[in-house]
């Protein structure tokens, strides 16, 4: 039994698929399926069951993965004991959703390439929801989601919270001294689709101000949002340091209200049997650089 048996495990048994987990270790299909019956041969028992269109794991797999994950963290502690640790090196996926990589994910990648240059990133840019299926399927190494996590499988690190305001072009704003119920008659509010985080923010306010949109113009991206909201095509919230950028270059008015808009928390997402020290490499930069205020690169 080796190391690279174990991890050859360890990703197989955690990833959706062999050719993941594959992709993983940088093995192809067939080397990791070798490493894999070298390993249950040395155990005199099978780990995976492979009759079926995936392979899962046997009542033996089951009860082994946890000794493996352990095993593969004390391997990393006795090599940083030994000082012989590297640091991290190879592929790095992580996601993000969308505020993040238009605010602060840049000073992330930065930090990390500068601290780590063997390291090569990968960074998916998706919803919430999507990013934590990817997690738990072993697409990705960590990622930068709106909330804490309700997934068993997944750990989360709080990290910085979003905070919004109202904006609308400069002559559209001239003709609203507050943002109320009353002024949204005849208005088209512009924002990010239903099921995004900011669902949230904006169903708390409309139903603190008793407030209905006359009309709805979605997107699923904060850049599209920002220009839509430039062109005057109606009002709509922007993250805080995003708005600010834009009232600077006058190309938004930020708009008065009653009703402040409840900010947005934001946490870094892993898995909780992750025995690498690349995790915490991560989490470490992550926490560091987070800064939803930053002003982004739009117009």
């Amino acid at each position: 039994m080796t190391l690279k048996q174990l991890e050859a495990f360890y990703w197989a048994a955690t990833c959706a698929s062999f050719s993941t987990a594959a992709e993983r270790v940088h093995l192809t299909v067939s080397s990791l399926s070798k490493r894999l019956v070298e390993l249950e041969i040395s155990l005199g028992q099978p780990l995976f069951d492979r009759s079926g269109h995936r392979a899962t794991l046997t009542a033996a797999g089951e009860r082994l993965l946890p000794q493996a994950v352990e095993l593969l963290r004390r391997a990393e502690q006795f090599r940083a004991a030994a000082g012989v640790a590297e640091g991290p090196q190879g592929s790095c996926r992580i996601g993000s959703g969308e505020l993040a990589s238009i605010t602060w994910l840049p000073r992330w990648v930065t930090a990390l390439r500068e601290a780590h240059p063997q390291l090569s990133i990968s960074i998916t840019v998706d919803i919430g929801e999507a990013l934590a299926q990817r997690l738990e399927r072993g697409d990705l190494d960590a990622a930068v989601i709106a909330g804490r996590t309700a997934r068993p499988s997944l750990r989360c690190t709080p990290l910085a919270s979003a905070s919004f305001v109202w904006c609308a072009e400069p002559q559209l704003a001239r003709g609203l001294r507050s943002l109320d119920a009353a002024a949204w008659e005849g208005r088209t509010l512009v924002t990010l689709p239903r099921g995004s985080g900011i669902t949230y923010v904006l169903d708390d306010w409309m139903a603190r101000a008793k407030a209905q949109p006359e009309q709805t113009v979605s997107c699923n991206q904060w850049g599209v949002v920002a220009g839509l909201i430039v062109s005057g095509q109606g009002v709509g919230i922007l993250p805080t340091g995003l708005a600010r950028g834009l009232e600077h270059r006058g190309r938004v008015a930020v708009l008065p209200s009653r009703y402040k808009l409840r900010q947005l928390d934001y946490s870094f997402h892993f898995r909780n049997d992750d025995p690498r020290p690349l995790v915490q490499v991560l989490q470490r930069a992550c926490v560091a650089t987070a800064d939803f205020g930053a002003e982004g690169p739009f117009f």
